[in-house]
């Protein structure tokens, strides 16, 4: 196994194409788009750990990583992607679920409200119900 040292601007590494978006922002990590990989590739046992009964009822042989998608923002003219969004389906009923996944490694005003405007698109665009996640990595002083 060998080490790999993370060059600085990671997001001219990232291509289009890639379901790893790294936001715009001054204070974003170089850990950002390491975290969200690694959620990625082990986002089955990321959900067991920490939601185990929600990890049995998603069949995990249907799970669709969506995150190389543009979410259209009409009231604004810019565009929004979204970290993690992964399309799945109940065991039970074989209805599909969106479930979207947003590591936050910063303290951010307003981010309660940013979670909701994506949830907004996200059912706005899929009509499927969705599943926010949101992770902290950050250490306040409260």
């Amino acid at each position: 196994m060998s080490i790999v040292e993370m060059p600085r601007k990671f997001s001219t590494l990232l291509n289009p194409q890639s379901s790893l978006i790294m936001e715009e922002n001054k204070s974003s990590t170089p850990h950002d788009p390491l975290f969200k990989m690694l959620i990625e590739t082990f986002f089955e046992e990321f959900i067991e750990v920490f939601f185990p009964k929600f990890h049995s009822e998603i069949d995990f042989q249907t799970v669709k990583f969506l995150s190389k998608e543009v979410i259209a923002n009409p009231f604004k003219p810019e565009q929004s992607r979204l970290d993690i969004v992964v399309e799945a389906k109940w065991r039970e009923t074989d209805s599909l679920i969106i479930i979207h996944v947003e590591p936050q490694s910063y303290v951010q005003k307003g981010f309660n409200e940013r979670m909701y405007y994506y949830n907004c698109l996200l059912y706005a665009k899929y009509r499927k119900p969705i599943i926010p996640v949101a992770i902290f990595s950050y250490i306040t002083n409260a």
